[in-house]
């Protein structure tokens, strides 16, 4: 009796946890379902949708493929601003054939350049000091035949009145000479001092003055390459003005593209509380849909002993009773054989 009340309920108890089992796996699939659901949910709000605007300067326009996904996006110039563009390239062209013609206009400026930096390289070629001994030898040499005419003016005029062996005392350690002469001497003598400080300062200033040719010519070439970005400021200019006719028309694209943006955020926001709920959902129906009553039935009544031990002795009963009881006794009753077929029926 106890083997097989055993039996019976091991395989209850069995087949309570497969249907258990089933309710479980479907439940699962059901539950996985909901959840992409929820993430497709989610991720089409929060999906970018840009917006197409037109105004005075031009209108955007974008395109999006049947999922609704962004394939391109474009802008168009509005016909009055374009007719703009139009004439500013006509205009521009011509703006930079000036400007070819600037290297040629200015090339002159280059050669002075050069020659102002080939003579102040002359200029340097001297030190201050040896300008300096220059200039004095030129400046006496300058002097020389007027001296001479004077010097000879006084020895005549001393011949004349005849005093051309007098001599005064000078005093001190200086020596005695004649008045005329040693005046005319001193005057050389001063005039000699004067001539050295001037070459002094005349090799100074041929060294500032060669050197200043250097900045000069430096100067020339700056203007050179003024005058090529002068040339091509209007050709600047006019390509600015184009570009920023080209902003103007972009506003449209970049207006949709930052409420489709915008949109986009509040889209996320509100998917964000959709999957959350989608997927609270998916969890309280999980474990809704892995309950079932049957197999929980069974496998509590696997586990119920008497129950077990019940069905045992009335499935025994009844085979007793079909293999002992004759036919004869089912008399205005039942044969054995129905008895069976009943009893595979369920009804015994």
């Amino acid at each position: 009796m106890g083997m097989e009340s055993a039996l019976i309920g091991g395989g209850m108890s069995l087949l309570g946890g497969a249907l258990a089992g089933g309710s479980a796996a479907d439940a699962a699939r059901s539950s996985a379902d909901a959840q992409v659901r929820a993430a497709q949910i989610a991720a089409d709000a929060a999906k970018f949708r840009p917006v197409g605007i037109t105004n005075r300067y031009g209108s955007s326009n974008f395109q999006t493929d049947a999922n609704g996904y962004l394939t391109g996006a474009g802008y168009n110039v509005s016909p009055e601003y374009q007719a703009y563009q139009n004439q500013l390239s006509s205009l521009m062209g011509q703006q930079l054939g000036q400007a070819e013609q600037a290297q040629q206009q200015y090339a002159p400026l280059t050669g002075a350049a050069g020659n102002l930096f080939n003579l102040g390289q002359q200029y340097l070629a001297q030190s201050p000091q040896e300008a300096a001994q220059q200039y004095m030898t030129n400046q006496l040499a300058l002097l020389a035949p007027s001296r001479e005419q004077q010097s000879a003016q006084l020895m005549n005029q001393l011949q004349n009145t005849g005093r051309t062996g007098l001599s005064v005392a000078q005093g001190g350690n200086l020596m005695a000479a004649n008045p005329e002469a040693a005046a005319l001497a001193n005057a050389r003598a001063m005039q000699d001092l004067q001539l050295a400080a001037n070459a002094q300062q005349a090799g100074q200033q041929q060294t500032a003055f060669g050197a200043g040719l250097f900045g000069q010519g430096a100067g020339l070439l700056g203007q050179y390459q003024q005058g090529q970005v002068g040339a091509l400021s209007p050709f600047q200019t006019s390509l600015g003005v184009q570009s920023g006719i080209e902003q103007l028309g972009q506003q449209p694209l970049t207006l949709g593209a930052g409420l489709g943006g915008q949109a986009a955020a509040y889209g996320a926001n509100s998917g964000r509380f959709l999957y959350g709920g989608g997927m609270g959902a998916a969890g309280t129906m999980q474990n809704a849909n892995a309950y079932s009553p049957l197999g929980t039935a069974l496998t509590n009544a696997g586990t119920n002993q008497q129950l077990g031990q019940g069905i045992s002795n009335w499935w025994n009963n009844a085979n007793l009773m079909n293999n002992v009881v004759p036919q004869s006794t089912f008399t205005g009753g039942i044969t054995p054989s129905e008895f069976s077929n009943y009893q595979s029926m369920g009804i015994f």
